[in-house]
């Protein structure tokens, strides 16, 4: 298996939020990436935000989390079905499934999220 192959599948087996997990890593090999996903992952699993606690060693790294969820859910809000599913897929390593409410190829908070409907 080619070397970032290998380092997508350690990286979404960390982002897993079935399994518990410690990230520690040198500067540059993907935690931001790592903690980023498993938040997504939680919350497509259902966590509700207020719930989730994300420790980092600096607020700048903190900071950059704070942005890379934020940028994502805003192109999540307004991406169309395939361009989410493709990007849901590259999260999860498997097409997203539908859900029964909507028919939608997301999560039902997203759906909800897009209706206007999402509430914290």
């Amino acid at each position: 298996m080619p070397l970032t192959q290998d380092a997508d599948l350690r990286q979404r087996r960390a982002a897993n939020p079935a399994a518990s997990v410690w990230v520690a890593a040198s500067a540059g090999t993907g935690k931001t990436k790592v903690l980023t996903d498993r938040v997504l992952t939680l919350l497509l699993a259902g966590s509700p935000p207020s719930r989730l606690l994300c420790l980092t060693f600096t607020k700048a790294a903190a900071a950059e989390m704070a942005l890379r969820l934020n940028r994502r859910l805003a192109r999540w809000a307004t991406a169309s079905d395939p361009v989410l599913a493709a990007d849901l897929t590259a999260l999860l390593g498997r097409p997203p499934t539908r859900p029964k409410v909507c028919g939608r190829a997301a999560c039902s908070p997203w759906c909800s999220m897009r209706r206007g409907e999402w509430r914290s």
